[in-house]
């Protein structure tokens, strides 16, 4: 979505800094969700080391 969001901010502004912008976004909610998964992962982990 953000990425459809950017594209159209470039089409009609011609700034390719606002698309820039919008794709850094994109790579840090990705980023974030890629740490919150492992996250998840490493609490499932500990939770069965004790069983």
């Amino acid at each position: 979505m953000i990425k459809k969001i950017a594209w159209d901010t470039f089409k009609n502004t011609g700034s390719i800094d606002s698309f820039l912008e919008f794709k850094q976004i994109k790579d840090i909610e990705e980023n974030i969700q890629k740490v919150e998964q492992n996250g998840n992962n490493k609490n499932e982990w500990n939770n069965n080391i004790g069983k």
